[in-house]
């Protein structure tokens, strides 16, 4: 058989499970860390419940992917997970999922790792967003899964480091409400509301404008030109005034 009769042949069974995110849908990525329990904790013994070297890591991993050949417009982590907005538009591999899937994982994985010093690997799975305002909603969602997160892992982490094995702490904040919670770390001296922002809401990267003084290689004369930049923030805004922050980059 002719090589051409052969690759036509066969790439039908490499394509047969292919799918397209539809053009005029929202894209968002989101990668989770594989195994980080064990590395975070067994591995390299980050602090817990945060740790502010782990915590620029992953700002690091995000800086990464939102320069490695995408139109990503925003970037957002906790914990172990970055999701990414993606330009609306954007077109990359004609929008094969798996490609996306693919891609992301091994960008984060190969940012991370090497930054590490260790071997450490993310999952990618694409979310299509059907409006706007699904967007913003996925971005609430995010940050109210920090927030809960947030708070559980400081109590857990508390009771841990006051002696209570991992079955004794878990069973003490089982099915307990969040003012139970808040109210077990104020009575050790910890107010939640004072902790870090980015602990609590995650960290934001996006891209922003700045002037630059230059000289003009032509006329010799200085000059004043635009430039972009990677802003990290870690106070993002809540609620509504997050909500239209994201519709701002879109």
């Amino acid at each position: 058989m002719k090589f051409d009769d052969l690759d036509k042949k066969m790439r039908i069974y490499e394509q047969s499970l292919d799918q397209i995110l539809l053009p005029e849908i929202y894209m968002v990525a989101r990668l989770d860390g594989r195994g980080f329990t064990r590395l975070t904790k067994e591995i390299c013994k980050f602090e817990a419940p945060f740790d502010i070297h782990f915590r620029d890591l992953m700002v690091h991993t995000v800086e990464h992917l939102m320069d490695c050949g995408f139109r990503v417009v925003y970037g957002f982590t906790e914990s172990d997970e970055i999701s990414l907005l993606f330009a609306a538009g954007e077109n990359a591999f004609g929008r094969k999922v798996r490609k996306y899937n693919s891609t992301l994982a091994a960008e984060a994985s190969a940012a991370f790792s090497l930054a590490l010093g260790k071997a450490a690997t993310f999952d990618c799975r694409m979310v299509p967003l059907p409006t706007l305002e699904r967007v913003q909603d996925y971005f609430l969602w995010r940050q109210e899964d920090a927030h809960r997160n947030s708070l559980n892992a400081h109590c857990y982490w508390m009771l841990r480091k006051a002696g209570k094995t991992v079955q004794e702490a878990t069973k003490a904040l089982e099915g307990q409400s969040v003012s139970f919670k808040n109210e077990l770390l104020f009575s050790k001296g910890i107010n939640f509301d004072q902790l870090p922002s980015w602990q609590k809401r995650g960290v934001g990267v996006w891209k922003e404008q700045y002037e630059k003084e230059g000289q003009n290689p032509v006329t010799g004369k200085s000059e004043t030109a635009v430039r972009s930049r990677l802003k990290v923030e870690y106070e993002l805004p809540l609620g509504e005034a997050y909500a239209k922050q994201i519709c701002s980059f879109l």
